[in-house]
């Protein structure tokens, strides 16, 4: 009887370390099955931000031509400016000293020129004698005392025009304010 007693034992020891390893094989499985579902997950995510982030690279280079294309010219406006204040100075003169035929003619130029400009995206800024002093659009050149109380704090005269360039200033308006 010992012998099949121990017989018996023997063969219960062996299933108990056959469910132990199985078990154990069981548990790597899952949890082998685990790292592979969290590889999968992390993978996954690691697509997901690098789609993302290459959509706003490609969003954000696409804004970035716009704006170039928009700007481009922003370097030639500029310089254009003198030539538009020029004129404008010319015409003062020309008004002054009457020639009616050459006002006329250098008016039907100085039209054509400032059309052409208003074409690539050049606007100006209006500005006239009694309007606020705004230091988002105006450049104060000096403050000289104020001819009467209503021109304290605001623009007395406008010295040169202020001009922007697709909704972008590129020349302050220069003015005198009163104080």
């Amino acid at each position: 009887m010992s012998e099949n007693k121990a017989s018996q034992e023997e063969h219960l020891q062996n299933e108990v370390e056959n469910k132990e390893i199985n078990t154990e094989e069981t548990t790597e499985n899952l949890s082998q099955e685990r790292s592979t579902e969290e590889i999968l997950a992390e993978e996954k995510d690691r697509y997901i931000r690098l789609y993302a982030e290459f959509e706003n690279y490609k969003k954000r280079t696409a804004k970035e031509r716009m704006e170039f294309f928009q700007y481009a010219n922003q370097e030639m406006m500029i310089s254009m400016l003198g030539i538009l204040d020029d004129f404008e100075r010319a015409l003062n003169e020309m008004t002054k000293n009457g020639n009616e035929e050459q006002l006329k003619g250098v008016e039907l130029i100085y039209q054509k020129f400032k059309s052409k400009l208003v074409e690539k995206g050049l606007k100006t800024i209006e500005v006239k004698a009694g309007d606020d002093f705004n230091v988002d659009f105006h450049e104060a050149i000096t403050q000289i005392p104020a001819p009467s109380e209503e021109l304290k704090g605001k623009i007395v005269d406008v010295i040169e025009t202020g001009y922007t360039l697709n909704e972008k200033i590129i020349r302050f308006a220069k003015v005198v304010t009163g104080n």
